[in-house]
Order: structure tokens, then C-alpha cells, then sequence
């Protein structure tokens, strides 16, 4: 497994080595010890979740105020385009975003530190993304920006299949980068 930094400050993605034959295949899905050499704490991970989203369903763009919320993401089956955005007022790469396919051919995963925005959207029939999180869910510490924010522009590469009315109901990057920098 080797370890890549992205474009955006403190985001890494774990690229995986699979050993593939004729039985299918095995890969690691996580090492202690490569993540505290680049600087994590593995120990500090305290829930695995997972869910299953439909192709063309977003889930998107959330992320967590206060101390913020660090994650290990990868996608266990199907594909997913993984969308990030620094919402960390004091970091240099503040407002930039960036996308990632996390897929269960190539077994990437991503490092997202606290004070950044996640979302994705499947891009199979069916996809399942596996989180490891830091902390507990606050979710008086919730914080949103619609899929579709225009100053934001993301591109979304599947026309929008399924959202949910907590994503459609989330506020602008523009209201939030209010909040965070007053």
C-alpha cells in the first residue's frame, strides 16, 4: 500500500496493492501502522458505518462543525465520484474542491480531514461506501451546501436519480463561508 497526498492540504488517498488469481482477489483495507507514519492517529477512529445508495443517487455535501469530523472513506462495492471541498476558513486550499472515483476495482481510499465538506454519487447500479470515522455524529454540529451550488459548480458526471430532502433543504456555499469566517 502506498500513500499520495491530494490537492487539497491534509487530504491523502491509500492506494492499495490487490492480490488478484483465480479465487477473486485480497487487498488490505487499512494499516495502523502506514497511517501513524503519515501522521494520523488510527486509534482516534471510533465507528465504522456503510451505506448503499442507488446509481445516480447524491449524498451530498456534508461535513461538521467544532472540532470537525476526520474520515477514512472507500467504496466496497460498485463506484462512487467522491467530491471534497476545504471549508477550513485558515487552511491555504480553502474553497477548493476536488473529486476522486473510489471503486472496488483499485480499492483507493480517502483520507478527509476535519473542516472539509464530502459528498458523492454512485455511479453503479448499486454502490457501497465504508466510513471510519473520529467521533461521535453531533448533529447539532451538522453543517450542509447543496449538490448543486452554483458558485460551487460541481460537476455531478450521472444526471441526479435520487437526493434526499435534508440535501435539497441545505444552504448555499456562500451562507456557509459566511458563518465560518464570522
Amino acid at each position: 500500500m502506498r500513500v499520495e497526498r491530494a490537492e487539497i492540504d491534509g487530504v491523502l488517498l491509500f492506494v492499495p496493492t490487490p492480490h488478484r488469481d483465480e479465487r477473486g482477489f485480497f487487498t488490505r483495507t487499512f494499516d495502523a501502522e502506514l497511517a501513524a507514519a503519515h501522521g494520523l492517529r488510527p486509534a482516534a477512529f471510533i465507528q465504522d458505518s456503510q451505506s448503499r445508495s442507488r446509481g445516480g443517487t447524491i449524498r451530498a455535501l456534508h461535513g461538521r462543525g467544532g472540532r470537525g469530523e476526520a474520515k477514512l472513506v472507500r467504496c466496497a462495492r460498485g463506484a462512487v465520484h467522491d467530491v471534497l471541498v476545504d471549508a477550513r476558513p485558515d487552511s491555504a486550499t480553502f474553497g477548493r474542491q476536488m473529486s476522486v472515483v473510489l471503486d472496488d476495482e483499485a480499492f483507493v481510499h480517502l483520507y478527509v480531514p476535519p473542516g472539509l465538506l464530502h459528498g458523492y454519487q454512485a455511479l453503479t447500479d448499486q454502490a457501497d461506501v465504508c466510513y471510519r470515522i473520529d467521533r461521535e455524529h453531533d448533529p447539532a454540529e451538522d453543517l450542509a451546501v447543496r449538490y448543486d451550488d452554483p458558485e460551487l459548480g460541481i460537476r455531478w458526471p450521472l444526471p441526479v436519480a435520487v437526493i434526499s430532502e435534508r440535501d435539497l433543504a441545505a444552504g448555499s456555499w456562500a451562507e456557509l463561508r459566511g458563518r465560518l469566517s464570522g
